[in-house]
């Protein structure tokens, strides 16, 4: 996000810095609790009440922030909020593993859907509003561009199949629980190695072609909606 605009500074343009800034804001206080609040919801119906019991089943932005998280957002268009916390053993499906995997994948599922409703109201700007050069209607159409943009890389950001995100409780359904506790024991350096890959910008490539993908998809089906 505002990395990329500063590696192309020569293209900068302060009214998409605004607009940048403005859907990274939304992303940060109206998304990011939705994704956490998914987890905490889906880990209560499962019997777990941990994450109620910390105060954490609400989309109150403040109760899921996390201000490094937050800033990963702005600056890459990538990060996290605070983890929920999860008892899985409180759950009542007998296979633990898979309890943590539904609770895990109510996260990313969560941004798509977000995703899937910001690309929505796009496509109805841009079916209504065409080419008009207003600067409301055209700020309108890049802020929910980028709101979905940003919720389709968070999705597949959380996918990845490393802890300590999403993806990895999702990947440890099929590993034995030997190999699980040894890869978690190195939970917190491959946390810093993430975060080094995406500010050097090794992990972002890759990661966005994967977003561009999926988010060429959901364009294919709204065009033929449109």
């Amino acid at each position: 996000m505002l990395l990329s605009l500063l590696r192309n500074f020569g293209d900068f343009d302060i009214v998409n810095l605004i607009i940048r800034l403005s859907a990274s804001a939304f992303v940060v206080f109206c998304t990011t609790p939705i994704h956490e609040f998914a987890h905490a919801f889906i880990a209560y119906k499962l019997g777990d009440h941990t994450a109620r019991l910390k105060g954490r089943l609400t989309i109150n932005p403040f109760a899921h922030i996390n201000w490094i998280g937050a800033l990963m957002i702005f600056l890459v268009g990538f990060g996290y909020a605070e983890p929920v916390p999860v008892n899985v053993r409180n759950t009542k499906l007998k296979n633990k593993k898979v309890a943590m995997a539904l609770i895990a994948v109510a996260g990313p599922i969560s941004n798509l859907i977000m995703a899937f409703i910001s690309l929505f109201f796009m496509f109805v700007v841009q079916k209504f509003f065409g080419a008009n050069d207003h600067i409301f209607v055209s700020s309108a159409y890049y802020f929910l561009y980028f709101v979905t943009s940003i919720n389709i890389n968070l999705a597949v950001f959380n996918l990845l199949p490393v802890p300590p995100l999403d993806g990895s409780r999702i990947l440890f359904v099929f590993l034995p629980t030997k190999y699980y506790f040894s890869v978690m024991k190195y939970e917190r350096y491959i946390s810093l190695g993430i975060m080094l890959l995406l500010f050097t910008g090794i992990l972002t490539t890759p990661l966005v072609q994967l977003s561009n993908l999926v988010f060429n998809l959901f364009c294919m089906f709204f065009e033929l909606i449109f």
